[in-house]
């Protein structure tokens, strides 16, 4: 819902047509900040892809340019982490490292995985080449049933 009074002020700002008067608030944007504010760390998450094999979970996590040596995997209370430290210079000007300006780098991140019991926590490996970081999870036979049909009468 847009807040009348700051629509109808007729202010455009620099933004063209769409004026910074209709968006109003957090970042400048009003409702359109309160809708993407609640979703931008997922943004800043490298994409990944989850395989269900019959032995095994394999997550495969795109972040390109990492140091293996800084990635860590850690299991507790049955859930994976994965997190990287990254460096907080992306986005900023900064003439130490000999960047004027540097839009990428290798973000800090980290994702959770909930295990349930599933997976043999022992046995759990991961490899990083060409950008992509493969952890395999191997399914612990006791916990992973198979999948029962059911007829509909």
């Amino acid at each position: 819902m847009v807040n009348k009074q700051e629509f109808q002020s007729g202010h455009k700002g620099g933004c063209g047509s769409m004026g910074r008067g209709r968006f109003g608030g957090p970042w400048g944007r009003g409702n359109f900040g309160k809708f993407w504010g609640g979703r931008m760390a997922a943004f800043g998450q490298p994409p990944i892809n989850i395989e269900d094999t019959e032995a095994a979970f394999t997550i495969s996590l795109y972040a390109a340019g990492l140091n293996k040596a800084n990635v860590t995997l850690a299991v507790k209370n049955d859930v994976l982490t994965i997190a990287y430290p990254g460096s907080e210079q992306a986005g900023s000007e900064s003439t130490s490292s000999g960047y004027t300006y540097q839009e990428f780098s290798p973000r800090g991140f980290e994702r959770q995985f909930q295990l349930n019991g599933k997976v043999l926590v022992d046995q759990i490996s991961a490899t990083y080449t060409d950008g992509i970081l493969t952890v395999t999870l191997p399914k612990n036979p006791e916990t992973n049933k198979p999948a029962q049909s059911i007829t509909v009468g």
